[in-house]
């Protein structure tokens, strides 16, 4: 497998950094892969910058930072500002329509999905917005199995949240999917 690179941004809150924490872990648990993770955050506990830079390998990684993602997921229009210029030609750019517009073209797959609206239309609670978005990216990207990040759910959550991330889940992989 080529080295996976991805950066996840947003705002505190949305849980850009928990998400890039399941998929590592789903990542070195149950593929058998090499994964690192390391996270930025601003001093506020909501509200403020927060990035994760994830590198999922199946050989040795020498440096734990990202400077060039084959991946970048923004869910804040800063983030997006800040991050477009550094993704990887070819890559992939997942970027949520509720609050980030694409000013700019890129050498990259741009996808904007409306996770935000669909998980408070089906769903009713914008805690599972990281987890649809970890769906849609694996739909579009084949880093790890949904199995994988659901046994890690299934490991992390109290019992009376796993539904509501399966089906946070289920929905991003079925938005990816029609886009492919």
């Amino acid at each position: 497998m080529e080295k996976c690179r991805i950066v996840m941004s947003g705002s505190g809150g949305q849980g850009v950094i928990t998400a890039s924490v399941i998929l590592a872990e789903a990542a070195v648990i149950f593929e058998g892969l090499i994964a690192v993770q390391s996270q930025a955050y601003g001093p506020e506990a909501r509200g403020g910058a927060a990035r994760s830079d994830v590198i999922i390998s199946d050989s040795e990684i020498h440096f734990p930072k990202v400077t060039q993602p084959n991946i970048l997921v923004c869910l804040t229009q800063t983030a997006y500002n800040k991050f477009f210029p550094i993704i990887r030609p070819g890559g992939l750019l997942l970027t949520d329509t509720r609050y980030v517009t694409t000013e700019r073209k890129v050498d990259a797959k741009q996808i904007e999905l409306p996770m935000y609206h669909l998980v408070m239309e089906k769903l009713g609670n914008p805690v599972v917005l990281n987890i649809c978005m970890l769906g849609a990216l694996i739909s579009l990207w084949s880093i790890v199995k949904p199995e994988s990040i659901m046994k890690i759910l299934e490991k992390r959550l109290p019992a009376n949240l796993i539904q509501m991330n399966r089906n946070a889940l289920e929905l991003g992989i079925s938005l990816g999917d029609n886009v492919k």
